[in-house]
């Protein structure tokens, strides 16, 4: 799978640029394999210098997490302590926020991609059209914190 990734990540740099063109935005984006290790990073004109670490991030949680990074915002606010220590255990920090989304295909975790520059609708939504246009995978169980914290409330 991993020339496969890479392969992909070539057209998902070529996604995020025509967009940050569209958007008249400075962005960076990164791309992750399925255990978080870079396949690609790049900062495209303008965009602020913590842009891409942030990216990373986003692609590392999606990745790693097996769930789009917005996924994790309820299990963030239900456990904020637990959560604030699992977010520093791995190679980057965890976060839970949009615009990182998990590459999946054919039920196999191949990666992650994550965007940073726009605003969090912006940054959500360029990483969903890599998503559409490349045909991977949008579908991802719940996150059980998310049942947990729902459960909790009724």
């Amino acid at each position: 799978m991993a020339n496969v990734l890479q392969d992909d990540a070539e057209q998902i740099m070529a996604i995020a640029e025509r967009e940050a063109l569209r958007l008249g935005k400075g962005l960076s984006i990164a791309v992750v394999d399925s255990g978080g290790f870079i396949v690609s990073i790049r900062r495209f004109d303008g965009a602020r210098p913590m842009t891409p670490l942030i990216a990373l991030s986003k692609a590392y949680t999606s990745a790693v997490m097996q769930r789009p990074s917005a996924m994790l915002k309820p299990w963030s606010n239900s456990d904020p302590a637990f959560f604030s220590q699992v977010s520093t255990m791995g190679q980057f920090p965890i976060v839970a926020t949009g615009g990182g989304v998990t590459l999946k295909r054919d039920g196999e975790f191949v990666g992650g991609v994550g965007v940073s520059g726009g605003t969090p609708q912006e940054d959500e939504q360029l990483a969903q059209t890599v998503l559409s246009e490349l045909e991977y995978e949008a579908d991802f169980a719940e996150w059980a914190g998310a049942r947990a914290a729902s459960d909790e409330k009724n």
